[in-house]
């Protein structure tokens, strides 16, 4: 776990004392250890400025504080203290993205609020959490960050620690980078101003905008992470850097929005990004083509209207705000210190929002780009449902069953469309938790039987027709089906309520390479015969965009990449896929000779034509 305090100034770096807590499992009474070495992955970080003095730290399993030492400090050094604290094991997740959220309070703290709001954007990532507040009475910045889920990161010492009325957090999975601890957002420079930055997406050009500002002709900055995340944080400071060089005189927050405005012109991919400028306020940005979601909350206080950025409104109702709009795309917004709120337009923008995030990302109680999640997933139900009618297969089909949770709307819709029964048959083990990545296919057979149990009582001796929100890799259905066979399903059906995923996604969701996904180079029908369906039955991507231009029409065009490859953004080559695959994403790293996975063919399965 990370926890920082500090503050800096324009053009004046903050120089702070760097105090490293090693939490791991040690006897009671185990002595205090200082020492200089590497820290190592999970950890607990104070920084402070120069003139002030680490006062406490926590110690051994009873999480009490107390004092140690001063510090001999110089600028260009780190110096570090050690103790044992007990630590959780650690955790893996499944394919999401990352969730970040922004709340401006005109009095009291804003940390506990920010964290409940993570936790109502866990499902965007599973992998590390990070909250940081800013403290304007003290001018200092509080963060905590660390591998883990919200609950794990944030203990009782630690939001104590995080005072201030302006707070920013971050649900993390990593899609570019590692998963270090130290890759956990938020990420910090102290020059310009002091800012830290949490970031939802992906950039396409991030080998060239490291290159620029680590090699440019201009302030050269050293990266600390391998995360796209850093690279766009000192890219805006860079440019912020520029435009106060270039007028000194200027207002400070003509000149954000002009770093803002150049950052846009440079950066290339998917981002919604929020930060915390010191003395400047909470900024909120998204990119020109609005690929990744970013809704502005609002409520009303005694002393005046209280802002929240999200990536989801369904972080809103519980701490009280109501939605008021999403950022549009290529837009950035300005919450001052005394809750002034400024809107500006960078540069001109084209809605194309990742349309999977309908389908798999988002939680059903959210809005996102005036699409509701839920209506959007029903209408899928009900295009799929003509689907099955067009099959044929209708009269073969005693009811619907979803795969929890996803596919519930869709499921329900489809039964309805079809005069079938709708039927909870695969009961979720919820207390299971997450586990480690599996080494081996008999290990990750025991983890989905450990997770989802099919009832013999709702199966046995019926036709079942199985809903899917998607199918990426095929290695999990393969056994749910099995599942539902051995509980006593004389036939099985699938519908995934997605088109086939067949290319990769690019801008922030980490899907496997293409060689992974079960549908590439195979027909629907090889599909179902390799998952051991007696048929499986796709929405088709034609189906899928009329459904989210029937909810939002002022949409042109969405970004469905992963299952048409037409991506919205330059530059997407093959070749650009190909190094992207080689050079590793998140925690899949390319494997040239890689087998596939028992039951999936490494090569397309031949089917005898009539």
């Amino acid at each position: 776990m990370q926890i920082m305090a500090g503050s800096a100034v324009l053009g004046q770096p903050s120089l702070v004392v760097l105090a490293t807590v090693r939490r791991s499992a040690a006897p009671a009474g185990m002595p205090l250890r200082t020492n200089t070495r590497a820290t190592p992955k999970r950890f607990l970080r104070l920084a402070v400025p120069l003139e002030s003095r680490v006062q406490s730290m926590p110690t051994r399993a009873s999480h009490r504080w107390s004092g140690f030492g001063d510090f001999s400090v110089m600028p260009q050094r780190k110096a570090s203290a050690s103790v044992y604290l007990p630590t959780g094991g650690a955790r893996r997740s499944v394919v999401r993205m990352c969730g970040i959220i922004g709340i401006f309070r005109q009095d009291g703290h804003a940390a506990a609020e920010v964290y409940e709001g993570l936790l109502c954007l866990q499902h965007r990532g599973q992998d590390s959490a990070g909250l940081v507040t800013y403290d304007s009475e003290r001018g200092r910045f509080r963060e905590v960050k660390d591998n883990g889920l919200v609950t794990d990161v944030f203990n009782k010492e630690a939001m104590a620690l995080l005072t201030g009325s302006v707070g920013i957090g971050h649900v993390r999975y990593p899609t570019a980078g590692s998963s270090s601890a130290q890759e956990a957002q938020p990420f910090f420079v102290n020059s310009p101003l002091g800012i830290y930055l949490i970031h939802n997406g992906n950039l396409t050009n991030t080998a060239a905008l490291k290159e620029s500002i680590t090699h440019g002709d201009n302030f050269t900055r050293h990266l600390r992470t391998e995360s796209d995340s850093e690279v766009l944080l000192n890219v805006f400071a860079d440019q912020l850097q520029q435009a106060h060089k270039n007028d000194p005189e200027n207002d400070i927050v003509e000149e954000v929005f002009t770093a803002c405005k150049k950052t846009m012109q440079k950066v290339e991919g998917a981002y919604s990004v929020i930060q915390l400028i010191n003395t400047v306020g909470m900024f909120a940005y998204r990119d020109p083509h609005g690929i990744r979601p970013l809704v502005l909350g609002k409520r009303s206080s005694m002393y005046g209207n209280e802002w929240c950025f999200a990536s989801e409104d369904c972080a809103f109702g519980p701490i009280g705000f109501e939605r008021v709009r999403d950022l549009n795309p290529g837009e950035a917004i300005l919450i001052t210190p005394d809750g002034k709120i400024i809107s500006r337009q960078c540069v001109q923008g084209a809605l194309n929002p990742c349309i999977f995030e309908y389908i798999y990302l988002a939680r059903p109680d959210s809005v996102l780009n005036d699409i509701s999640v839920y209506e959007f997933q029903l209408s899928l139900g009900r295009k799929l449902a003509q689907r099955v009618k067009e099959m044929g297969i209708v009269d073969e089909i005693d009811m619907v069953v979803p795969v929890p949770d996803g596919s519930r709307p869709a499921a329900i819709e489809m039964a309805a469309a079809l005069d079938k029964p709708y039927r909870e048959g695969l009961v979720k083990n919820r207390y299971v938790g997450r586990t480690f990545i599996m080494p081996d296919q008999r290990l990750r057979e025991l983890s989905v039987r450990r997770k989802l149990n099919a009832m013999t009582t709702v199966f046995s001796g019926k036709r079942v027709l199985l809903v899917d929100d998607s199918i990426v890799r095929g290695t999990t259905m393969t056994q749910i089906v099995n599942m539902v066979r051995q509980a006593g399903a004389t036939k099985v059906f699938l519908a995934s309520a997605s088109p086939p995923v067949k290319y990769p996604n690019v801008y922030g969701v980490d899907l496997p390479s293409k060689k992974e996904f079960i549908a590439n180079n195979l027909t629907d029908e090889e599909v179902g015969r390799v998952l051991g369906a007696d048929m499986l039955i796709y929405q088709t991507i034609e189906d899928l965009i009329a459904v989210g231009k029937e909810h939002n029409p002022r949409i042109n065009q969405f970004d469905a990449s992963c299952f048409d490859n037409k991506y919205v953004t330059p530059g997407i080559t093959e070749e650009f896929l190909f190094d992207l695959e080689k050079a590793g994403r998140g925690k899949r790293q390319f494997q040239a000779e890689q087998p596939a996975p028992i039951g999936v063919a490494s090569q397309p399965i031949r089917v005898a034509s009539s």
